[in-house]
């Protein structure tokens, strides 16, 4: 991002409504944010956020969009000079949802109030399966399953992975965080699943 600095007035005025969102959205749930809130966090106009934002749910949108842009870049990041790019990237995103749990309370949780975060999530939900399913048909070639059979497969790990850190870093499942106190073992357990689910 550049400097606020060598950012003309309007640029700075949309990036800090944008960032004082993403800051509500890191500790407060998606149904508590409001227009007022935004603009007093982000010392402006309420009358300003307008000339930016249509209303909260464009915001919300906006951030929540760029937060799923960043968790791609992350785990593509983590994906890549490894020698077991399903470890490393659960892990990367297994650390975003944990250091991330509002933001990601937002997606998860936050689609039946907010259609825009549960754009978002269906957008980083698509991408990272199609993701996976071109490195599994690099990776075993004419061994790998058909594709639409990889794409259902994806969604559905992935869709259980998320259920799980969502019990253990959102809804605060006493049952699911009293054996999950290893990490790493919750992570060998997800690349396990990853690996077995993919597999030809």
């Amino acid at each position: 991002m550049r400097d606020r600095t060598e950012m003309r007035k309007g640029d700075r005025t949309r990036t800090d409504l944008i960032v004082a969102c993403a800051r509500f959205l890191a500790a407060q749930p998606l149904e508590r944010l409001t227009v007022s809130a935004i603009c007093k966090s982000a010392g402006v106009a309420h009358g300003t956020f307008y000339l930016y934002f249509s209303d909260r749910n464009v915001l919300a949108g906006a951030v929540l969009s760029a937060f799923a842009d960043y968790v791609q870049l992350r785990m593509h990041a983590a994906s890549r000079n490894t020698d077991d790019p399903a470890h490393d990237t659960t892990a990367a995103y297994m650390r975003i949802f944990e250091d991330n749990a509002g933001l990601m309370k937002s997606m998860v949780v936050g689609g039946d109030a907010f259609p825009q975060a549960r754009e978002a999530f269906q957008r980083l939900n698509h991408d990272w399966a199609q993701t996976v399913m071109r490195a599994t048909l690099r990776r075993d070639g004419r061994a790998a399953r058909p594709e639409p059979d990889l794409m259902r497969r994806a969604y559905a790990l992935g869709g259980m992975v998320d259920q799980y850190l969502t019990a253990l870093f959102i809804t605060n499942d006493p049952w699911v965080k009293s054996f999950s106190h290893d990490h790493e073992a919750v992570l060998e357990m997800f690349t396990d699943i990853w690996k077995r689910g993919m597999a030809p």
